[in-house]
């Protein structure tokens, strides 16, 4: 089934930007970025910028993400997948990374949620970000929280 992504949450102050790969199934449904309860996404990331995304609104979470010049989106404007494992993804259609120069002229860092995303690093190192895959903050994802949370951490001190 093919499954289409969501558009970036950025703008001209973004410095940093998380891409993940492509929305899981309850992500497409609640059309919202990181939407499955079992991914800690919000939770790593509240953690390093100390502030409660976990419990806050989608749309709190996205302004909170803006004003600490944090931006989202995925590798994958699209792709083929059967349930939501990044393993299944096929015939993807990566996104237009050459937009970011233009729409966010003081992105310096790009950070990988995940091997998926991470196997398109090279990508954005090319032209000239500071790049740094993380491990994925998916529930699928069995390490321990505080593992993936020292590894969010030191990523975001660069």
């Amino acid at each position: 089934m093919k499954k289409q992504g969501f558009p970036p949450v950025i703008d001209v102050n973004t410095e940093i930007l998380i891409l993940g790969s492509l929305p899981s199934d309850v992500s497409i449904r609640k059309h919202q970025y990181y939407g499955h309860p079992g991914n800690d996404f919000w939770r790593l990331l509240g953690s390093i910028i100390r502030e409660d995304l976990q419990n806050m609104n989608y749309q709190n979470r996205l302004e909170t993400l803006k004003r600490n010049k944090i931006g989202l989106w995925d590798v994958f404007k699209a792709g083929k997948r059967e349930g939501s494992e990044d393993t299944k993804i096929k015939d993807e259609e990566i996104n237009q990374f050459s937009m970011l120069k233009d729409m966010t002229p003081n992105l310096k860092l790009v950070l990988f949620n995940g091997k998926k995303s991470g196997e398109y690093e090279p990508i954005l190192r090319v032209m000239g970000y500071e790049t740094k895959v993380l491990p994925s903050s998916s529930g699928a994802n069995r390490r321990s929280l505080q593992s993936r949370k020292s590894k969010w951490e030191a990523a975001f001190k660069c």
